[in-house]
């Protein structure tokens, strides 16, 4: 796979408009950086806000290129068309060589249609992820669906997902499998110095209980759903004083004000709002159970042996409940309790798990996604051979 090359390095587009796309490009970007044919830039399209920068800043980067953040509206085909134009704009003033994006938001198949339009190389990071369920989650399954038919290079996290772009008709050849770069992420982030001397780190460490960590956001589940969540991490904290639970709310007011009408006063239930990546990082490595929808948040507590519960009805994470470190629950109020005194009471019955840390081999990688990334951005570009793929088979075997 070869393209004309330009001379100096090739200037390569990295969109970025969400915190969990911050979170799974820094790596990529660090290791980019480290090459001598690329020229990484940022390009943050302004639609989580200034919470990106924070993230970005957790590893000594920060954007290159600001669009003008979209205008605030309820409707994805607005958004949609307003990233889309800020995009288009953006990369039609330089001579770019390539377009990298990440998972599955509206920035990024902004991103993709744009790069695509302009006739660049598209790279796809955490390519193959699928539900089965077009609609579920929803946008996200769709959009990562149409972000696959316009990308030169498919970047799957897994086996199981490279699997997912071949039963779709895409090219095997045009795929590699890096290992997400999440956990490259989530590693670096909570050994930073940022994470120690945060407040909220050291108010729980103060504390010395265990942590049960709670997210909520996805919109399947805004309104009654969030409110049955928050209700049964009520009933839960009542249950366990002995446990600190600590709810990391969304930035988003509506979905923050439904959790924390539910959960406010309880004595160790602790409701900071939005958690930067760093200190959120260190307080998950030292948890004891983690209750979330959230797709990143499943893959990142399996860097540190974490249990998880799963409040939706299906997810596109299925090689964590293959090797069981996580277990959908939907969210019925009694399913959530049900099964979270299951494992606190140590497991025993179906969701039934070693003790932590590090209880079973991490299905999502092994910390250098960000390398193998890189390396394949360069073997698109013609700079270098292919790059060897990750198997996490040899992890397991070493395991035993």
């Amino acid at each position: 796979m070869t393209s004309e090359r330009t001379h100096g390095r090739d200037r390569i587009a990295c969109i970025v408009g969400t915190r969990p796309e911050a979170v799974k490009m820094a790596p990529v970007v660090l290791e980019l950086r480290k090459q001598e044919w690329a020229e990484p830039l940022i390009v943050t399209t302004g639609q989580h806000g200034p919470v990106v920068g924070e993230v970005l800043s957790c590893f000594g980067l920060r954007a290159d290129i600001a669009l003008t953040p979209p205008r605030r509206s309820e409707s994805l085909p607005t958004l949609t068309a307003q990233l889309l134009h800020q995009v288009d704009g953006c990369l039609r003033g330089a001579r770019w060589r390539a377009v990298v994006v990440q998972g599955d938001t509206t920035s990024a198949l902004a991103g993709s249609m744009a790069g695509f339009l302009s006739s660049l190389p598209v790279v796809h990071v955490e390519a193959g992820l699928r539900s089965g369920d077009l609609g579920n989650p929803f946008p996200e399954e769709a959009h990562r669906r149409m972000i696959a038919q316009v990308s030169a290079l498919h970047l799957a996290p897994t086996p199981l997902a490279e699997s997912n772009l071949r039963k779709g008709g895409l090219s095997g050849e045009a795929t590699v499998v890096t290992g997400n770069t999440v956990i490259d992420a989530v590693v670096l982030a909570g050994r930073s110095p940022a994470a120690a001397r945060d407040q909220l780190v050291r108010r729980t460490e103060t504390i010395g209980a265990p942590v049960v960590v709670v997210t909520a956001h996805r919109r399947e589940n805004w309104g009654e759903p969030i409110s049955r969540i928050s209700r049964a991490i009520a009933e839960l904290s009542r249950r366990h004083r002995e446990l600190t639970f600590l709810v990391a709310a969304h930035m988003n007011p509506s979905v923050r004000s439904a959790v924390e009408s539910e959960l406010r006063g309880l004595p160790n239930v602790l409701l900071p709002g939005p958690v930067a990546y760093a200190p959120f990082s260190r307080l998950l490595s030292r948890a004891r159970l983690v209750i979330t929808d959230s797709g990143g948040i499943q893959e990142e507590a399996a860097a540190f042996g974490l249990p998880v519960l799963v409040t939706r009805e299906n997810t596109e994470r299925v090689e964590g409940l293959e090797q069981r470190v996580a277990r959908l629950v939907g969210t019925r109020e009694a399913a959530i309790v049900a099964a979270a005194e299951e494992e606190l009471a140590g497991g025993h019955g179906e969701f039934a798990l070693p003790p932590r840390p590090n209880a079973r081999p991490n299905p999502y990688g092994d910390g250098r996604a960000g390398e193998r990334s890189a390396a394949a951005c360069g073997w698109l570009l013609g700079h270098r051979d292919r790059p060897a793929e990750w198997r996490p088979e040899a992890v397991n075997e070493r395991s035993r």
